[in-house]
């Protein structure tokens, strides 16, 4: 059975878009998720995935996968759904919270994307432009 944890991730990216907010989705970085070296923090990465910050954006239920611009360098981005961590708006923190898989599989490591990206993909996300931490209002699914 699939789990609802990509349906969800859906759901909240498409809030997000109607309400003219920016989601933002937390990962989990492990050997099963590519972003590039350096952005991860503590074995996490916070990444804009609006459609201004993004090319190419696919949710499947088994991975999500963009293009992006970090320091004016395209990078492909890969991660596991097992991988994510919470997705949610910018603007108000509001969203929803998953538990990683602790059993996720590397089988996305080797995943290639050849897609070209168009002028004004995203740059890297600054700590500084993160939300405030705000308790209790993401709700853990398992």
């Amino acid at each position: 059975m699939v789990s609802t944890k990509p349906y969800l991730v859906r759901a909240i990216y498409e809030w997000c878009a109607d309400q003219g907010f920016t989601p933002y989705l937390a990962a989990r970085v492990d050997g099963a998720t590519r972003v590039p070296p350096g952005y991860a923090k503590d074995g996490q990465i916070v990444l804009n995935v609006g459609s201004d910050a993004t090319n190419k954006l696919e949710m499947d239920n088994d991975v999500v996968s963009f293009q992006a611009r970090f320091n004016g360098s395209v990078q492909s981005i890969l991660i596991p759904m097992a991988n994510v961590l919470a997705i949610y708006a910018r603007e108000n923190g509001q969203g929803m919270a998953f538990e990683a898989d602790p059993d996720a599989d590397e089988a996305f490591a080797d995943v290639e994307n050849d897609v070209e990206v168009r002028d004004g993909a995203a740059e890297d996300v600054p700590d500084n432009d993160r939300p405030p931490p705000r308790g209790g209002h993401l709700k853990v699914i398992k």
